[in-house]
């Protein structure tokens, strides 16, 4: 049998349901209900073709549902790549050489509220658990997907203290490696300006909150902490005494959906260019 007829085979064999995606491999994206032992035996096939046709990356994204299918997809090679609530994704790299695909997200995005009043207190919370129990801290909290810094930030400081605050600038980042299952983190340290000042804890996380003279807030004896203290002290006395100019956001382009993406920088600076 030639080339030809194992190729011609191969195409009229049934395959696997698959749109190409923009990097030359395949995605396939199970729907239906099917047997284990079925989906094995199409996968086979489908991989064949797909090598045939010189594709290279193969994603299987398999929802929560139709986790029989895990057990045959690992057997033919396939690993995991990332995992959400409703799906796991799958990934095979077919060439006999170098895998380039980016692994999953490796880093989480954070924000931190400096929120200063005009007697340049700081508004500080105690968590109800953690490693900094007992201990006051400026509001921070995990980005939700899809949500800008300047958003998320507002967020955080509402509903762990049911202060209103807007956004001024983000004054500096940090990063910090194997904070969560392995991943790194960044910290977007926020200047806020307060719009209220009443306090309203979020009791189920936040055990109290309050405003703190700046001073009190670095003396705090915490190891975690020490040097973001210092930091954030020094940021606050820069902004307020000195002028110091952090990051702003300016919009550069827009999503299919009309989100805007955006780019921080001091725009002091760039006016002088």
């Amino acid at each position: 049998m030639d080339q030809t007829t194992i190729e011609k085979g191969v195409e009229d064999a049934q395959q696997l349901p698959a749109t190409d995606d923009e990097f030359g491999g395949v995605v396939v994206e199970m729907k239906e209900h099917m047997n284990s032992d079925v989906f094995r035996a199409l996968l086979k096939t489908s991989m064949s073709h797909w090598k045939l046709q010189g594709k290279k990356g193969v994603w299987i994204k398999l929802p929560i549902d139709l986790s029989n299918l895990v057990d045959s997809a690992v057997k033919e090679g396939f690993r995991y790549h990332h995992a959400e609530p409703e799906y796991l994704m799958l990934l095979k790299w077919i060439p006999d050489t170098r895998n380039p695909i980016p692994a999953n997200a490796s880093h989480i995005a954070r924000v931190g509220a400096i929120v200063l009043n005009d007697k340049r207190e700081m508004l500080v919370v105690q968590e109800k658990m953690g490693n900094l129990r007992g201990v006051w801290k400026i509001s921070t909290g995990i980005l939700h997907q899809g949500e800008d810094i300047t958003v998320g930030v507002v967020r955080e400081v509402k509903e762990e203290t049911g202060i209103d605050a807007e956004f001024v600038e983000v004054l500096a980042f940090s990063q910090e490696h194997n904070v969560f299952f392995g991943k790194s983190e960044i910290l977007f340290l926020c200047m806020m300006r307060p719009l209220s000042f009443e306090i309203r804890i979020q009791e189920t996380e936040i055990e109290a909150a309050r405003w703190m003279p700046l001073e009190d807030y670095e003396a705090q004896l915490s190891i975690q902490e020490r040097g973001l203290r210092e930091c954030i002290k020094k940021l606050c006395i820069a902004k307020v005494e000195r002028g110091y100019s952090g990051l702003s956001p300016f919009p550069v382009t827009t999503d299919s959906n009309g989100n805007p993406s955006y780019i921080y920088f001091n725009k002091d600076d760039l006016n002088q260019v």
